[in-house]
């Protein structure tokens, strides 16, 4: 603990963002870093607690105290070997984790965490601006052949861990680039994708090779990859997205999410579009976002950028509190109200909202009919309204991994929830040699939680090829 008084002596303080008016303008991050002296200032904060609730609230479960006392110390690559002990990728949750961390942070009990998510940010930028940040590539090889099929963070993370200790990794990715949901779900006004792209490279000096608009189930038979390789690890996220199967569905305008958001991310990074799929602008329209998560506030912030007359979200669920009663939920994630930066550039917002049809003119969607909804989601005769809309995205989640092609293939068994099935313990599918992590396992969540089970994976993977493993678990 660097500073025994500092949670007494310094206020907390985070970073900035620029003027909407100005971030709006443009797809680049918009976040102001504080600078190495008021970093050090806010790691001073640590109160290095008896019992650190952050590890728990940190799915990877970062060693935060002892990354904030070397930072405050001005040890900045210890810090930096630290945190990478732990996370492959800081610079990605550093900007896109919620920072559950925070949390659990015993400062909270007062809303004034220490600002944990800065701080990491801080130790990996400053490793990538000082040059620490190089390839770590194995030094004896163990003559193993793995195969991972998809390239989101637990791909990501699981073949970066196994290259390391001398397996032959290749990455199979159907996309034209790796990153999943970081490169094409994530806007770019929340983390650039040269942050993904820079790791990419990392990687690939150290061994791992990447197969990219390779769609394993349909462009390649997964019974190929059992033959020619000592395991498979499937990490393909969660990809189909929950429907809105009511009266003029069908209408145009009516668009998933994830429709719409990786059109704009392969605008900016310069990509080909693919397929024959119709652009989805929110340029001059009305646009309803139906759904009050990260999805949702995402497309928020792209509308606006798009030039969009109007952005409404609606949600289904009550309004949250707008503060969480602390006795009943700390150290636990709070269910509370959150406003993001893309609801600050100009959305307005409604809950307990439920939408009864799709209303249009010539195929095209032009409102919604809507009502309230009781506490069974049920509409409230009478409270019924329209929506003006020319353009809605539907950003309610997600329900399964795609099960047809590859998991149809590979007959590996699914859960209750039409997730592949298997514990976190050895991270085995019910078919021979098949690992499965992230998403595709355990449902939609976060990056965070992605990266913990591709590491866990991995050490799976080369307890199960070695006998043995130095991989963490």
């Amino acid at each position: 603990m660097g500073k025994v008084t500092g949670f007494l002596e310094i206020d907390r303080r985070d970073r900035k963002y620029l003027p909407a008016s100005d971030r709006i303008r443009n797809y680049k991050e918009f976040v102001i870093p504080l600078g190495v002296e008021a970093t050090r200032d806010q790691a001073a904060r640590c109160m290095n607690c008896g019992i650190p609730y952050c590890h728990n609230g940190c799915p990877v479960n970062n060693q935060i105290p002892d990354w904030n006392d070397l930072v405050y110390n001005d040890k900045w690559r210890e810090a930096l070997t630290n945190l990478h002990s732990t996370n492959n990728f800081p610079e990605f949750t550093g900007r896109v984790c919620p920072a559950p961390c925070e949390a659990s942070c015993t400062l909270n009990l007062e809303d004034t965490p220490v600002t944990i998510k800065s701080i990491e940010c801080a130790i990996v930028d400053k490793g990538w601006q000082e040059g620490w940040i190089t390839p770590e590539p194995a030094k004896v090889k163990t003559g193993k052949k793995v195969a991972l099929i998809g390239s989101g963070p637990a791909g990501l993370a699981a073949a970066q861990q196994l290259a390391r200790v001398g397996h032959e990794v290749h990455l199979y990715e159907r996309q034209a680039r790796a990153g999943g949901l970081l490169r094409y779900g994530i806007p770019d006004f929340k983390m650039e994708k040269s942050h993904v792209e820079r790791r990419v490279r990392q990687m690939e000096a150290e061994g791992v090779i990447f197969h990219y608009g390779v769609n394993v189930g349909v462009d390649l038979d997964p019974a190929e990859l059992l033959t020619q390789y000592d395991a498979v690890g499937l990490t393909g996220g969660a990809e189909k997205p929950r429907d809105l199967p009511i009266e003029g569905r069908e209408l145009d305008g009516v668009q998933f999410a994830m429709d719409f958001l990786p059109q704009q991310n392969r605008r900016v990074g310069a990509e080909a579009a693919t397929g024959n799929a119709k652009p989805i602008l929110a340029s001059g329209k009305h646009v309803v976002v139906i759904g009050g998560g990260d999805t949702g506030s995402d497309c928020i912030g792209t509308s606006v950028r798009q030039g969009a007359l109007s952005v409404t979200q609606i949600e289904i669920m009550p309004e949250p509190p707008a503060k969480e009663n602390k006795a009943l939920t700390w150290p636990n994630w709070p269910l509370k109200l959150r406003t993001s930066s893309s609801h600050e550039e100009g959305a307005e917002r409604d809950f307990a909202i439920g939408t009864i049809k799709f209303i249009g003119e010539n195929g095209q969607v032009r409102k919604l009919r809507c009502a309230r909804v009781d506490g069974q989601f049920k509409p409230i005769e009478g409270t019924e309204f329209d929506l003006k809309a020319d353009l809605v995205l539907l950003a309610m989640g997600f329900v399964s991994p795609v099960h047809e092609g590859l998991l149809a293939k590979l007959g590996v068994a699914l859960d209750k929830r039409g997730n592949v099935e298997a514990n976190t313990l050895a991270y085995k599918t019910s078919v021979e040699k098949v690992f499965t992590a992230g998403d595709m396992r355990r449902g939609q969540s976060l990056v965070v939680w992605a990266i913990r089970e591709g590491r866990q994976m991995a050490h799976a993977i080369d307890k199960h090829l070695m006998g043995e493993t130095i991989l963490p678990r």
